[in-house]
């Protein structure tokens, strides 16, 4: 049999390679240039080091939602309430952060991280609580709590955080935002900050808990083989609500970072942020190992951010970057094909177990 870690890194490059190339096709169809729009998107993502603080700026979140994604999953659920925790997470934090600015800077930022990733985790934990006591689709009722914590966050902002007339509370303290003044000179004015290193902390974290720990160990039991688990002696029930707080913990966190490291604020939305949904997106792209969710949170966020540079320099309409990850997309959820092509291919030249 083909080695997992091989087949998994080969479908997904291929899936990258193959939604790179319809995007290419379509450019073509439409008269436009594959080449240079592909090279502007390079150049807007990685061309100067403003452009990489960018780039990696938006990362972050990509990878805590991608790895919260991944921890529901390994225990067998698809938790589709990303972008609601993320929103909870945005926004305890930074009432966090504007209710109790008396507090020094660093105390400031650690309660605002733990209140939002708390509430987010709160927020993901009640659809666990229900799949694990009711048997509920944690799909539905994810789901719907995304449309509760949006008409939910747009209400409290607009009554009672927010200046009459306004659609935004007011903008956190200095000390309690995530941008420090030596990496945002490093990175040419970007909005580039500490949020990074907290995302890749918590990539080390929860490898280590995955692979290390009982708790991790019994979450991945639960997800291959419930009922075996069961009869080993697992609290399933209490490994499923466990695995999907963890899942919402790291989306809320998610939010927290971008609210305290970016947006400096939080805002009545109109809709539910992608970034939820680009989590998953990048989850499956790595094959849901941490390592792997690091650089697909990178590839998605140069498409992103360099994405806005092909308007720019080029006629064509920036939307053919969601093509792009669209057709990416696409690819992974058919890995199948690809494994039936690479398998063959991967054992003539012996890679195998």
């Amino acid at each position: 049999m083909v080695k997992q870690k091989y087949s998994g890194l080969i479908v997904s490059l291929s899936a990258v390679l193959a939604g790179l190339i319809v995007g290419g096709i379509i450019m073509l169809v439409f008269g436009y240039s594959p080449l240079q729009n592909y090279g502007n998107l390079l150049n807007g993502a990685f061309g100067d080091i403003y452009s990489i603080g960018e780039t990696l700026r938006n990362a972050a979140p990509l990878m805590l939602t991608g790895l919260g994604f991944s921890i529901a999953s390994r225990a067998g659920f698809f938790n589709i309430g990303g972008s609601g925790q993320y929103l909870v997470g945005w926004f305890g934090s930074i009432i966090f952060a504007l209710k109790f600015s008396f507090l020094p800077g660093w105390l400031l930022i650690i309660g605002a991280l733990i209140a939002g990733s708390l509430l987010g985790g709160i927020w993901s934990w009640i659809a666990g609580f229900l799949r694990a006591y009711f048997g509920t689709s944690e799909v539905i009722t994810t789901i719907m709590l995304n449309y509760i914590a949006l008409y939910f966050v747009n209400f409290a902002v607009k009554q009672w955080f927010a200046a009459k007339g306004a659609d935004a509370s007011a903008n956190i303290l200095k000390k309690a935002s995530l941008r420090v003044s030596w990496l945002t000179k490093l990175t040419d004015n970007s909005t580039f900050n500490m949020g990074f290193l907290i995302a890749l902390i918590f990539i080390v974290i929860m490898w280590v808990y995955m692979t290390k720990t009982k708790s991790g160990f019994e979450i991945n039991s639960v997800g291959l083989n419930p009922q075996a688990s069961k009869y080993a002696g697992i609290d399933t029930k209490k490994t499923i609500m466990i695995a999907m707080l963890l899942s919402g913990v790291l989306a809320g966190l998610a939010g927290c970072i971008d609210g305290l490291g970016n947006y400096q604020n939080i805002s009545v939305s109109n809709s539910l942020p992608n970034i939820g949904f680009d989590g998953m997106a990048v989850a499956l792209l790595a094959n849901e190992h941490p390592i792997g969710i690091v650089f697909a949170s990178i590839l998605f966020s140069a498409l992103q951010i360099g994405g806005l540079s092909i308007s720019v320099y080029s006629t064509t309409p920036p939307e053919i970057v969601d093509i792009v990850i669209a057709s990416i997309i696409f690819f992974v959820g058919i890995r199948y094909l690809f494994e039936r092509l690479i398998a063959p291919m991967l054992q003539k030249k012996g890679v195998k177990n």
